[in-house]
């Protein structure tokens, strides 16, 4: 987020349903989407103006190939796992005569073992 903000006037932030997150590891351990937003919505707050960022609900891979055919948008910010795709969105992008996005990727954080930190070996640990 930080990134996006320190490169952009505007960001919009896909944020996914809880259709799509059904089934994921540990999907219980998952708050609802509502809660989710609220709590991105007030770190974004604590960050910078609202009227900076939108957030819109990704629901399905057509949504999310929708909003990045935008020939508004500039860039997409992602992480290492989903740049194959991004790549896909680009070339859709390409088809339809618009100009590819900048794709900037942010590495995976790794733990002291060197295992990769993500929201499932998080999930994994939390307690019922």
């Amino acid at each position: 987020m930080k990134t996006a903000l320190s490169i952009s006037e505007f960001v919009e932030i896909g944020l996914t349903s809880q259709d799509l997150l059904k089934n994921k590891q540990y999907s219980s351990k998952l708050e609802d989407y509502q809660t989710r937003k609220e709590n991105l919505t007030n770190y974004v707050s604590s960050i910078t103006e609202l009227d900076c960022v939108n957030i819109v609900e990704i629901k399905n891979w057509d949504d999310m190939d929708k909003y990045a055919q935008d020939p508004e948008y500039d860039g997409l910010i992602l992480s290492q796992e989903t740049y194959e795709n991004a790549l896909k969105l680009n070339e859709n992008r390409e088809k339809k005569g618009l100009t590819p996005l900048i794709l900037i990727v942010i590495p995976l954080i790794k733990d002291k073992n060197n295992n990769k930190i993500s929201s499932t070996s998080i999930r994994e640990k939390m307690k019922k």
